[in-house]
């Protein structure tokens, strides 16, 4: 493949819901590019695209750097990070249905961050409603939905393509008057695109070529024009079409004369063979094989030994790159997805993917039990891969947590644990970090004392307890050396490792204030050792005589769903044993509810959004703080602890 300068490339991302033919829509540009000899076929099964994957084609001296993204929700990670990488998406529908929830929130992602165009696939098909499509589009975009190319039907069946820049005496009534709407509108928009522009137009002078090129290009770029392309994939219509617009009317922004080179990792792969592969935006500048450059973000000199593109899933080696190019660099070890790399160390490091958080999140076990230490290795290769998948160790439950998008996210890292690094793995519900602490107060005794042949053993302590703000207060209030200073440490020890298992469920113990006022010694049998056990005596009686409570963590989430979803959502949370906290509206007909709940009743939360607002809801979670779980409740937590 050969070398593009910057004006002759395009990097454009293919969105949309699962099996609207994204993946056939490339496979028709390959073909059509003569990048390969197989045209997409008809299949009932919907091939799922679980990541990104780069096709890049040529055609008529212009290079396409495809990024196919997958369509499935879990997997909005692979497409934020595509759109930062492109130059314009393409955004399929499928003509036999109503806009989906994938196309949503295509149009959403790419709404003020690139142009788009968009795709309507099986126009062909009998049950296409194409203008019932174009109708939707135009109630959310209004005039700035442009049928570019407009299908023609006789006697219900699909017969051509027609461009509305074209001769129109072919077209039968119908179809001519709305050619001639849809040319005069986007004559509107073109004369609104420029000063110069508009007043050409309203003097009723006609505008050129060089003007309506000018002007569709600044309305794609402002997002005031969005073409529309119908076509089919299976036959390969609109594909032509397409690529046309593309090289058109996109004008990159890219420069490749710059001394310095500057781009942006958007995407990881690891590969049990070649290793570490990087996904590399060029912004500025060229990338050159054996080139020195630094990973701006960690402050790390690395060298470039292979340049790659991708050609029907093969690495084709190259030796430059320019500015606006997508390409691949392997087994540089300190890159990660979102780092930037520059010739000069000095430059500034771009902060230009914002990735969403987990929405739910599994305990992850080997199934072999020599596989443990192997485990945080994978782990991080498959996090390294997909950044939305987290995963951390939790001390109190003694969890390994692996934190993803939704269940179908999850059990794909589950399948790439296997089938790429070799590691089963078993995935179990969470278990809650409950905590112990008490409501009243109590003051009591705990004396040790123990008599064998030789030294005995004495600890005699009275200790208050009570309620704390804080996780732990330890205070000594004795007078008269009735527990002599060096043995002190050895009290406050003993209630530290007792608060580790609480009396009720054992769980740890929070929030209690310890006060040492007074106890007795022996000369010789006394210990540092007797003082702990003394103070652990105490801790059982006084915590079981202060009204001991069982707490549980209580989440803050941050819900936002379309406002036709708001009473069923918000009835959901009060079922969950939540409080709603508040709400506030924002743009496209969505809300943000603010809401407590209970972490035992959110584990699964993303599933149950997912089901009421049919895909269209997401939220964040963060502890928020711990309260005492309602008495019958706890009558269950406590029993199920003490039975195992």
């Amino acid at each position: 493949m050969k070398v593009y300068n910057s004006n002759m490339l395009r990097s454009v991302a293919i969105l949309g819901h699962s099996g609207c033919g994204k993946t056939n829509l490339i496979d028709a540009m390959a073909y059509t590019s003569k990048t390969t000899n197989k045209m997409p076929k008809l299949t009932d099964k919907i091939n799922m695209t679980y990541s990104m994957n780069l096709v890049p084609i040529e055609f008529k001296d212009y290079k396409y750097n495809l990024l196919d993204t997958p369509g499935y929700s879990d997997f909005t990670g692979d497409v934020i990070s595509s759109i930062s990488a492109s130059d314009a998406a393409i955004i399929v529908i499928d003509a036999t249905t109503s806009i989906q929830v994938g196309t949503e929130k295509a149009l959403e992602l790419t709404e003020k961050s690139i142009p788009k165009l968009i795709f309507i696939n099986k126009i062909d098909s009998e049950k296409s409603i194409y203008k019932n499509l174009i109708e939707e589009l135009r109630q959310k975009y209004s005039n700035k939905i442009v049928p570019m190319y407009m299908p023609v039907y006789e006697d219900n069946k699909f017969i051509k393509l027609h461009n509305i820049f074209e001769d129109m005496s072919g077209l039968c009534n119908d179809f001519k008057i709305e050619a001639e709407n849809i040319k005069e509108s986007l004559m509107e928009l073109i004369a609104e695109s420029d000063d110069e522009l508009l007043e050409k137009y309203f003097s009723g002078e006609e505008l050129t070529n060089e003007d309506i090129q000018k002007g569709i290009t600044l309305g794609i770029q402002n997002g005031d024009i969005i073409p529309v392309v119908c076509g089919s994939t299976i036959n390969n219509i609109g594909t032509v079409e397409i690529l046309n617009i593309l090289s058109t009317y996109l004008k990159p922004k890219y420069i490749d004369d710059s001394k310095n080179l500057k781009g942006s990792i958007f995407k990881t792969m690891v590969d049990p063979f070649i290793g570490k592969m990087s996904y590399v935006k060029i912004l500025q500048g060229e990338l050159n094989k054996d080139m020195d450059i630094y990973n701006l973000n960690k402050s790390i000199k690395e060298k470039i030994y292979n340049i790659y593109t991708m050609k029907n899933g093969e690495l084709i080696e190259l030796k430059t790159a320019k500015a606006g190019d997508v390409v691949i660099i392997t087994k540089v070890n300190s890159l990660q997805t979102g780092d930037s790399i520059s010739t000069n160390q000095n430059e500034n490091a771009d902060n230009f993917i914002n990735l969403p958080k987990p929405q739910i999140y599994f305990a992850v076990q080997p199934k072999n039990k020599g596989d443990e230490d192997k485990i945080s290795i994978v782990l991080n290769k498959i996090s390294e891969e997909d950044p939305t998948i987290t995963w951390s160790r939790n001390v109190e439950t003694k969890q390994v947590l692996i934190g993803g998008q939704g269940e179908l996210h999850i059990n794909i890292a589950k399948s790439k644990m296997k089938e790429k690094f070799g590691l089963d793995v078993e995935l179990y519900d969470l278990k809650v970090a409950y905590r112990e602490t008490i409501k009243g107060s109590s003051d009591v005794q705990g004396k040790h004392k123990k008599q064998s042949g030789g030294h005995g053993q004495y600890g005699d302590v009275k200790i208050k307890f009570e309620r704390s703000q804080k996780d732990f207060e330890f205070e000594e209030d004795i007078f008269g050396g009735s527990v002599p200073k060096q043995y002190i440490p050895a009290v406050e020890k003993g209630i530290r490792e007792s608060m580790n298992k609480g009396i009720l469920a054992g769980y740890p113990v929070t929030n209690i204030k310890v006060t040492l006022y007074d106890g007795s010694y022996h000369d010789v049998d006394s210990s540092e050792m007797a003082f702990k056990l003394a103070a652990s005596i105490a801790f059982k009686k006084g915590m079981e005589q202060a009204n001991p409570i069982l707490l549980e963590p209580i989440m803050k989430l941050t819900i936002v769903v379309p406002d036709e979803y708001m009473g069923d959502v918000m009835g959901d949370i009060n079922k969950k044993r939540g409080r709603i906290l508040g709400m506030e509206p924002i743009e496209n007909g969505k809300q943000i509810i603010y809401a407590n709940a209970p972490q035992a009743e959110t584990f699964k939360y993303a599933i149950d959004l997912r089901a009421m607002t049919q895909g269209r809801g997401y939220f964040e979670m963060e502890l928020d703080k711990y309260e005492e779980v309602p008495t019958q409740i706890a009558q269950k937590i406590i029993l199920s602890a003490n039975n195992k």
